[in-house]
């Protein structure tokens, strides 16, 4: 009864489908993964800085920031690498973490203002075998870009990942 659900003797309803299942397996060094972009708007800087007390001027003071260099409002660093990060888990490839090991060479070199889109393109960096035979380490590269192919950041997480 493979692909079916029995409801009833007797009869049976397709199984509901999701989100792929990835596996350590499905990604290798030198692949490339591309997410779907997210625009940022004034709720998403007013609710970072709601959740993380960061209450900067830059990020929330219209008439402050048309003194800086930037002369807006600009998003959050810490902001932009989060929502990165959620955009790559969209993707599917990340349904069978088992731990996240951390963030390296975080590097911010654009602003990101209110009304760009950003989008990821993500490299796996690294992919090897552990000493645990269920699972496996990846290493991936990350380039956020807005709209106009500005990167606007860099950075590199690893992963451990559940194996087939």
């Amino acid at each position: 009864m493979h692909g079916t659900n029995p409801q009833a003797a007797g009869t049976t309803l397709p199984l509901p489908k999701g989100r792929p299942d990835h596996f350590w397996e499905d990604l290798v060094a030198g692949d490339v993964i591309h997410t779907a972009g997210m625009t940022i708007t004034d709720a998403h800087l007013v609710q970072w800085a709601g959740l993380t007390g960061d209450l900067v001027s830059l990020h929330l003071d219209e008439t402050y920031a048309a003194t800086t260099p930037f002369g807006q409002r600009i998003a959050h660093g810490p902001l932009t690498l989060s929502l990165a990060l959620g955009l790559m888990t969209q993707t599917g490839y990340f349904s069978n973490v088992v731990a996240w090991l951390g963030l390296d060479e975080v590097r911010a070199s654009a602003p990101v203002f209110i009304g760009d889109t950003i989008r990821v393109i993500a490299t796996v960096d690294m992919a090897r075998e552990t000493k645990k035979p269920g699972q496996g380490i990846w290493k991936i590269n990350y380039s956020v870009l807005k709209q106009d192919h500005t990167t606007v950041m860099t950075f590199s997480s690893s992963f451990i990942i559940k194996r087939k």
